[in-house]
């Protein structure tokens, strides 16, 4: 019996594409899967207690836009909300750290704002979020 030799005056009628199909929803679990983990950064368990362990210090995320705008946490906010967010994350945590990220086009006084107000409300650790270069040579 011979087999079937398709030339190249053959016509492809179909193509099989169930095995694409395999594949992608595999990749697509996978995504699924460690999308999870990346989000919350940390696998969901039952911490012991203890008397003698210490809290994580909150960290504020302000961002200033190039208008001028202020966000927390990536949601708007004014000075006075700021300055309530503040006096809340003293009250849970005794020393808050914030990180000041400011678009390169913020007007200097803004940016010295967001300190001042840092510093009236006792926050005295935070940095200045920067994209640092890579060394020339």
């Amino acid at each position: 019996m011979a087999a079937h030799n398709p030339t190249d005056d053959d016509m492809i009628t179909g193509i099989n594409v169930t095995p694409l199909v395999d594949i992608t929803l595999v990749l697509l679990v996978i995504m699924m899967v460690t999308a999870s983990y990346i989000a919350s950064k940390t696998i969901p368990m039952e911490l012991p207690k203890s008397a003698t362990g210490e809290t994580t210090p909150t960290v504020l995320a302000v961002s200033i836009s190039s208008t001028g705008d202020m966000y927390l946490d990536a949601a708007p906010i004014d000075e006075a909300g700021l300055r309530l967010k503040i006096i809340g994350a003293r009250q849970a945590n005794h020393e808050p750290q914030a990180i000041i990220a400011a678009d390169g086009r913020t007007p200097h006084a803004k940016v010295v704002r967001v300190i001042d107000v840092l510093r009236q409300e006792h926050v005295t650790k935070f940095a200045i979020n920067v994209d640092p270069e890579r060394e020339r040579h």
